[in-house]
């Protein structure tokens, strides 16, 4: 049992740390928006609904919710944080109507997870709490688990990897294996299931990145003298 707990706590230490780069990734595209002063073509949607995701997650992993799980409240809070200083940056430079629509989308997002919180305290029984927070979690993360889709679509349709970045692709993966793995260890489908399809996603993004980018070296495998 203590290798075992030693090796969850060695995976979640893991995951904290290759969350960084997936929780970073968004710093060139608000370079520009504060560069330019303005949110031009861009989506605030995503960090919304990563605030989201990453506020009902911390909420799991909270020893009221569920056991052995602080690392997953750790890297969420961490991931909640950066995405409210995205959100910031990205209000403060939106135009008016933008503005307050991403004001709104912020208070609904602190007003579901209000409900969520103080329904799941007011549940008595610890198993009936542990699973209804557990599978709107597991649902928020397979959710966004899935947006890679559109990008893996995406790469395939254009045959170029150009709008998958890959230490963005190569973040996911390092993460989601090693939530995977914490998981496992921890005996907690609420945690595998998702990392497990993030996994699945981050290794497909990962060999068409290395797929796609072929016919660019071809030009190296020339013969030098025809």
């Amino acid at each position: 049992a203590s290798v075992q707990s030693t090796c969850r706590d060695a995976a979640g230490v893991a995951g904290n740390i290759f969350a960084f780069g997936l929780f970073l990734s968004p710093t060139p595209t608000f370079r520009r928006i504060i560069r330019n002063e303005s949110t031009e073509q861009f989506s605030g949607s995503p960090y919304i609904y990563a605030l989201l995701n990453c506020l009902i997650t911390a909420w799991y992993g909270l020893p009221i919710i569920s056991d052995h799980n602080l690392m997953v409240t750790t890297v969420n809070s961490i991931g909640a944080l950066f995405q409210l200083v995205y959100l910031a940056i990205f209000i403060n430079y939106a135009d008016r109507s933008k503005k307050l629509k991403m004001l709104g989308l912020v208070f609904m997002v602190f007003v579901l997870f209000g409900i969520i919180s103080f329904g799941s305290l007011s549940m008595s029984d610890f198993g009936v709490r542990h699973l209804t927070v557990g599978f709107i979690s597991c649902a928020s993360l397979i959710s966004m688990f899935a947006s890679p889709l559109f990008i893996i679509n995406l790469v395939i349709r254009t045959r170029s990897v150009e709008f998958m970045p890959f230490y963005l692709s190569l973040s996911t993966f390092l993460m989601s294996i090693s939530f995977l793995l914490y998981g496992v260890f921890n005996g907690d489908p609420f945690v595998y299931v998702p990392n497990g399809i993030g996994t699945i996603l981050g290794t497909i993004q990962l060999l068409l990145f290395a797929y796609y980018r072929k016919p660019s070296q071809e030009d190296t495998t020339r013969p030098l003298i025809i």
